[in-house]
């Protein structure tokens, strides 16, 4: 079972992402690839996570009520999102 908290190593200590709050935070959209339908991406809102270096929020952009998963840049590089 997946836990709910991810867990980045910072210098020698851990940082929760989902214990970071994100009021206020300014979500952009991203978009790429599609959804085998002509002229439509496939899009996201992201937002970096305050306070913490290189670690973002990701919403759907279609349903951005759904639930905020957050990811480090580098896990989001390794996904194949080369814009952050």
């Amino acid at each position: 079972m997946a836990s709910q908290f991810v867990n980045e190593t910072r210098g020698d200590h851990l940082m929760d992402l989902y214990g970071c709050h994100l009021e206020g935070v300014s979500f952009s959209r991203a978009c790429g690839g599609n959804q085998q339908e002509e002229e439509m991406d496939t899009c996201v809102l992201i937002a970096p996570i305050p306070g913490v270096e290189d670690a973002y929020a990701v919403r759907d952009s279609k349903n951005p009520d759904a639930g905020t998963l957050r990811f480090t840049g580098d896990e989001l590089r390794a996904a194949g999102l080369s814009t952050l």
